[in-house]
């Protein structure tokens, strides 16, 4: 039965991408043939470099969280710690946006080290720095280049995204706020999902003894933020397009934080419907703007094929794997 729910939940992420494409390309009139010409006329140089740049932005956040995993002691080998970034690359493909792949490197990790609130603490404190560069890095863009966009959709579009991260914080770090929750979840019979919950703020809390470690991992977030504006602002140069750099860094955390939402696959669909959207208003033809969100879904398809390679390449070694001191190390 799980496993039918699994496939129809997949095929109507698959038809809402589909709905997404087709009800962008009918509305806007798009030619199919003008988007393909555009590809096929791209900088070919300018393309591979934009593919580096976002093939960095991966490893900077194998980084991150490989630092956060030894706050916690968990002493783990370099290459264990890529297999499970390595798969929840490639499950954030197909399971619900980026939240399937990070329980796919929870449970991966968990099972190999014995410790699941730990590794589930690290994994969405690694989603959590990596939000919280998304907020910081828009913000400073549209102070410096508010003169240049001064448009209102893109400032409550912000707006909500920085709400919606200090609602998060208020409730995770405000002891007194959480005590409520958890009588609330106590008195509604939360079970495992609040017991979880209640786990997970104690492991949260464990960091603040480490705030360097916390620090440098939302400047390093604030780096991988950056490598989304600076992958189209070279696919954009690669198309011919000569656009300021700052509508790059002003648009793509919000379509980023949008294509968060876990309703289609991959991103793909919300990523090139926004992408046409917020690029119009600085006058970017929709052929032209869709062609960017396509390159850049292509290098993040291709990016999770290869994370699924190495995944499904290491199974063997996972199983006969194990590794002591991450079982006997504690916090």
């Amino acid at each position: 039965m799980q496993t039918f729910k699994k496939v129809i939940s997949f095929l109507i992420r698959v038809g809402i991408s589909i709905i997404l494409l087709v009800v962008l390309m009918k509305f806007n009139k798009i030619d199919v043939k003008e988007v393909s010409a555009a590809i096929r006329g791209v900088d070919r140089l300018a393309l591979i470099f934009s593919f580096l740049i976002m093939f960095a932005c991966y490893v900077w956040c194998l980084f991150r969280w490989e630092m956060l995993l030894k706050a916690l002691k968990i002493q783990l080998p370099l290459s264990r710690v890529i297999t499970s970034f390595s798969g929840g690359a490639f499950f954030n493909l197909f399971l619900p946006s980026a939240i399937g792949g990070d329980l796919m490197r929870s449970i991966d990790l968990a099972t190999h080290t014995k410790r699941p609130k730990e590794v589930i603490a690290t994994v969405f404190l690694d989603r959590l720095s990596g939000y919280i560069g998304l907020v910081i890095l828009a913000l400073i863009s549209l102070i410096l280049g508010w003169r240049l966009i001064q448009d209102k959709g893109v400032l409550w579009a912000l707006f909500v995204i920085s709400a919606f991260l200090a609602l998060i914080l208020f409730v995770l770090f405000n002891n007194f706020m959480f005590s409520k929750i958890s009588r609330l979840l106590d008195r509604f019979h939360a079970g495992k999902t609040g017991e979880l919950l209640k786990d997970l703020h104690r492991e949260i809390h464990y960091f603040r003894e480490h705030k360097r470690t916390i620090i440098i991992s939302v400047i390093i977030s604030i780096l991988v933020q950056a490598h989304a504006p600076l992958t189209f602002f070279v696919i954009a140069r690669a198309l011919g397009l000569k656009l300021n750099i700052i509508y790059f860094f002003i648009f793509l955390p919000v379509v980023g934080a949008i294509t968060m939402l876990p309703i289609s696959i991959g991103g793909l669909g919300l990523r090139e419907t926004m992408t046409t959207l917020f690029f119009a208003k600085v006058g970017v033809d929709t052929h032209l703007a869709l062609t960017m969100a396509f390159l850049n879904s292509f290098f993040i398809f291709v990016i999770g094929g290869l994370g699924g390679l190495i995944y499904v390449l290491t199974i063997h070694r996972r199983r006969v794997q194990h590794h002591p001191s991450s079982t006997l190390c504690a916090p």
